[in-house]
């Protein structure tokens, strides 16, 4: 008998002894379905029990931190899988290289959080789903049910952490060397070595557990893909803003020119950026009528990913139902494609179609009121490429977007409940535009419009925008988070 084989029977003779159960293929059993052994539970130590086989948690903040004999309660690398269900508006983790604390939330250590419906206590509104790396890697989307069970699988090798949900990869983060923490966090997160532990939330937060079960692995193990590295000044802010609730999400992702839906799933777990998918919908786009549009949100069914509409052209109102612009997350359009007073219909980046324009003063307020009829009548959730100007215009375009014409559009915009996008792309709409959307009480979203692969970034334009105009968590718009979706405050925009 090999030396190695000797120490994992005696160590696995060992857990067995303790209670527990110990897996051919390296698995043990944490939670013994009868009793809280093994655990030990901080303040408010009555919020957790075992009911039906279940570990409940039920009642004021409480952490129930491991502390049983495997590994002696000390984990470096290891495979951790947890079996939970969240009922309604509950929050709660799974902490990880933690440590025992009786009072709080834990300092020290990593959080996966646990949050389908919760949305917050007070003026606080908790935008970090069911998944998230919380406050490093953020997931803005519900993708599971209240009441539906769910298994969260975390692996930490080396520097390297990944979380699935239900086998979906969602987190796939290599810390930096040095890590990087944002300023005024005051968890120790870094990876290190310890414990486990569960959150009960608070009185409002019921959930249970049913299966936990760890699998360690060796102190040396490699990190998997690529070396770790200092993280560049945009890392460092998409750290910080997602650490301060601000949704970073990139709602006008486009699968065009080659980019995959694997691809741009690696890109948006690389830089910590959720991806919105948009489909083109509309005269002459690849969907124009619902069946083409259910089908498109047949195919993502269970994706990591946000689902857009993208309204084109003034016809699409005409194109689709209600119903079918309903089985999107959210629709977005942008005031490119109009018909002039003259009856042309023009797409704003065709430079054949715009023309001449011999005056620009016209052309700019048949705009702004063609804008504007978009904002107040179409079903919009966001308003995208903002105020672009064709070529032989935008040369102009700090003096032809005057401050009344800003106002005019802004004040639409927030009347309608639409979000105003910061696009990479062009970068649009002008700080000064955004500083007036402010003003007026818009919400904005983060936004890229790519053509493909090569152009798909990191939301580098409003990143810088956010901080600019020191914009906050409550200046976002998140899907669903401020009311119905525009396809329900305007029923009668669409057919039924």
């Amino acid at each position: 008998m090999s030396a190695s084989e000797m120490t994992r029977r005696v160590f696995s003779g060992a857990v067995a002894a303790a209670g527990f159960c110990f897996a051919q293929d390296g698995w043990i059993d944490l939670f013994d379905g009868q009793s809280l052994r093994g655990w030990r539970p901080s303040e408010n130590k009555s919020s957790w029990k075992v009911v039906g086989g279940q570990l409940l948690a039920d009642g004021p903040r409480s952490h129930l931190f491991y502390d049983g004999p495997v590994r002696e309660a000390g984990f470096k690398n290891f495979e951790l899988e947890v079996e939970a269900l969240a009922h309604p508006a509950a929050n709660s983790g799974i902490y990880f290289h933690t440590a025992y604390q009786e009072t709080g939330y834990p300092r020290k250590g990593f959080e996966v959080q646990i949050n389908n419906t919760a949305t917050g206590e007070g003026g606080y509104r908790e935008r970090k789903k069911t998944g998230s790396l919380y406050g490093v890697r953020n997931v803005y989307k519900q993708l599971v049910a209240d009441d539906d069970w769910f298994k969260i699988h975390i692996a930490v090798r080396g520097k390297n952490i990944q979380v699935r949900l239900n086998g979906i990869l969602l987190v796939d983060f290599t810390e930096f060397t040095p890590p990087f923490i944002a300023a005024g966090n005051e968890r120790e997160r870094f990876l290190d070595r310890g414990t486990f532990a569960l959150q009960g939330h608070d009185p409002g937060s019921k959930v249970r557990f049913r299966r936990i079960r760890v699998r360690p692995l060796p102190d040396d193990v490699s990190t998997p893909g690529p070396a770790s590295a200092a993280a560049d000044a945009l890392q460092q802010d998409i750290i910080t803003l997602g650490a301060r609730n601000i949704p970073l999400v990139d709602y006008h992702v486009h699968l065009k020119a080659g980019l995959t839906l694997d691809q741009a799933l690696a890109k948006s777990r690389r830089d910590g950026i959720q991806h919105g998918i948009a489909i083109n919908c509309g005269q002459g786009f690849p969907v124009q009528d619902d069946d083409s549009a259910r089908r498109f949100v047949d195919e993502m069914k269970g994706q990591p990913v946000f689902l857009a509409m993208q309204a084109e052209g003034r016809e699409w109102t005409r194109m689709f139902s209600r119903r079918a612009a309903a089985l999107f997350d959210y629709v977005f359009s942008d005031s490119m494609t109009w018909t002039d007073n003259r009856g042309r219909r023009m797409r704003l980046w065709i430079p054949e179609e715009v023309g001449t324009i011999p005056n620009p003063r016209e052309f700019m307020d048949t705009l702004v009121e063609r804008t504007i009829g978009i904002l107040e009548n179409e079903p919009v959730d966001i308003y995208v490429n903002p105020t672009f100007l064709p070529k032989p215009l935008d040369g102009n375009y700090d003096t032809l977007w005057t401050d009344e014409r800003m106002k005019k559009v802004a004040g639409a915009a927030a009347r309608n409940s639409v979000a105003i996008e910061i696009n990479d792309r062009f970068k649009l709409p002008s700080a000064a535009f955004l500083r007036v959307a402010k003003e007026e009480g818009c919400k904005f979203a983060l936004g890229t419009n790519n053509g493909g692969p090569a152009d798909l970034g990191r939301c580098e334009y409003g990143i810088r925008m956010t901080s600019e105009l020191k914009l906050s968590w409550q200046d976002f718009f998140v899907p669903g988070a401020w009311g119905p979706k525009a396809v329900e405050r305007k029923p009668g925009a669409l057919r039924a």
